[in-house]
């Protein structure tokens, strides 16, 4: 099979809070196609242990994939790879309390998924609107966009979009139904809400977003795994979390806040950690991330 490309982001800073070392156990949630994991299992060595987890069949195939080809270099000091096929949020339920030296949570949608017309993460290429990181949960973005009514559609596009532009285009929405693919829906959206002077981004961006983000429960998930954390960490174990948009990265620093007031964590990001213009030059995606990470205490 062809592996996408797919260029991790903030590498050296990633590897640099979670402080792996050799002989730990480190947990990565989604593993995405394992570009931060297989620089991860590198510095952990033969006695390490690495544990997966990503609830998308796909990923979970290209991450196997990659970590087999770093096994084969490596030989006995690849570390133990435990691959769980859930979502983020019920780490807890695989990992025992007290047990991890580290815990990176990136929350970045990963090249396999954008990259596939099929699957429906974007606008950039035309196909079915589907958006489900696993493809056999519900509902399915096309179910959203033809099945919830004008208000239900306008308050999720407003309340996980940010979008100011909500009511007008959820009318669009629903006024043009049935809407089954992704380039049919931009053209809605596009119609309906065209692009201010003053933004860069495509007018259908944030509705696009609003929709992956309701229909993979991603704030929810992110929320329940912050909360499971400071109980699954050892004293002096890292969290690590790379966010993409404001929602999350809200969410985040709220979550660090409130487990430093409780006396669970030692901060070690004052301010959100960003990209470099050299990194943002190689790859582009790397601009809207923010790294976070605190020590359990």
């Amino acid at each position: 099979m062809n592996r996408p490309q797919h260029v991790p982001v903030l590498l050296d800073e990633v590897l640099e809070y979670l402080n792996v070392r050799p002989g730990a156990l480190t947990g990565g949630a989604p593993v995405g196609l394992a570009g931060h994991a297989s620089a991860i299992a590198r510095r952990l060595g033969g006695k390490g242990k690495l544990i997966c987890f990503d609830r998308d069949p796909e990923a979970m195939v290209a991450a196997k994939v990659r970590l087999d080809e770093v096994a084969a270099e490596l030989g006995d000091a690849m570390p133990k790879v435990v691959y769980v096929a859930k979502a983020f949020s019920e780490v807890a339920s695989e990992v025992k309390p007290g047990s991890l030296d580290g815990l990176l949570a990136d929350f970045g949608v990963s090249s396999l998924q954008l990259d596939d017309a099929a699957r429906g993460f974007s606008f950039q290429a035309d196909g079915p609107l589907d958006m489900r990181m696993n493809p056999q949960s519900e509902p399915s973005a096309e179910q959203v966009v033809n099945q919830f009514d004008e208000r239900e559609l306008a308050d999720l596009i407003y309340e996980f979009g940010e979008e100011r532009r909500s009511r007008r285009i959820a009318r669009a929405i629903v006024r043009s139904r049935p809407i089954l693919t992704t380039a049919q829906l931009a053209a809605v959206i596009s119609a309906a809400a065209r692009s201010m002077k003053h933004e860069r981004i495509h007018p259908a961006t944030r509705t696009f977003q609003a929709l992956r983000i309701f229909v993979n429960r991603e704030l929810q998930d992110l929320r329940d795994l912050l909360k499971a954390a400071p109980h699954l960490l050892k004293p002096g174990g890292r969290l690590v979390v790379i966010s993409f948009h404001s929602l999350e990265d809200r969410i985040v620093k709220d979550a660090l806040r409130e487990g430093v007031k409780q006396g669970h964590y030692r901060p070690l990001t004052k301010k959100p950690v960003t990209a470099s213009e050299e990194e943002i030059d190689r790859n582009p995606r790397s601009r809207s991330a923010k790294l976070r990470a605190a020590e359990r205490v």
